[in-house]
């Protein structure tokens, strides 16, 4: 089987594709000066565009790991993941509490997709 991989850098690949699944790396926001609301806008943003990159959507996300800086943002980042994510097509998602990479991070996701 090949592995296909895009954005490819010295410590990660942004997309990896394999076997009919896409692993997309941990996405976070750009603008780091947003609440956790803004952030997982950003988030979201990155994980559709990622995936129609290769020919993937939000309705194939197999499962989420939700990294949240501070679990008070919970309802927070829910509010826009519920009004984003398509009904009937959830995936397996744990959310979790967690020291991000830089201390203005509020959310990062990690999504695992069928193509």
């Amino acid at each position: 089987m090949t592995i296909q991989r895009y954005h490819v850098g010295p410590r990660l690949s942004e997309i990896v594709v394999h076997s009919n699944t896409v692993y997309l790396c941990g996405q976070i926001a750009d603008n780091l000066d947003k609440d956790a609301k803004g952030q997982t806008e950003e988030v979201l943003a990155s994980i559709d565009r990622l995936l129609a990159e290769v020919g993937s959507d939000k309705k194939r996300i197999l499962a989420v790991t939700v990294y949240l800086a501070d679990m008070a943002d919970f309802d927070k980042m829910n509010e826009v993941w519920a009004a984003w994510v398509p009904y009937g097509h959830t995936p397996a998602r744990a959310t979790v509490a967690s020291n991000l990479a830089d201390c203005r991070y509020k959310v990062e996701m990690v999504v695992t997709a069928a193509l």
